[in-house]
């Protein structure tokens, strides 16, 4: 189940079905232009998010880095 939900928030898949969804709104008649603004909204706020969740990732993976050394600092103190 997480490797579904993984694949359904993955940026290849939303800019892909952006895409489809901005092409059936062409197709339906929405001006060029306002699509052309609606994508280039989305794909500057999705860059933003996945910069924002980017770094989160690496920061708390840096933080679980520098927990073990503190954990093994303890340990090797306490066994002198």
């Amino acid at each position: 189940m997480k490797s579904f939900l993984t694949r359904l928030t993955s940026r290849k898949f939303i800019a892909s079905m952006l895409g489809v969804i901005l092409g059936i709104a062409v197709t339906f008649g929405v001006d060029g232009s306002t699509v052309t603004n609606v994508m280039g909204i989305i794909t500057s706020a999705a860059s933003i998010v996945s910069y924002i969740i980017t770094e989160g990732k690496v920061d708390a993976a840096s933080v679980g880095n520098i927990i073990d050394y503190i954990e093994v600092a303890e340990e090797e103190s306490e066994a002198e």
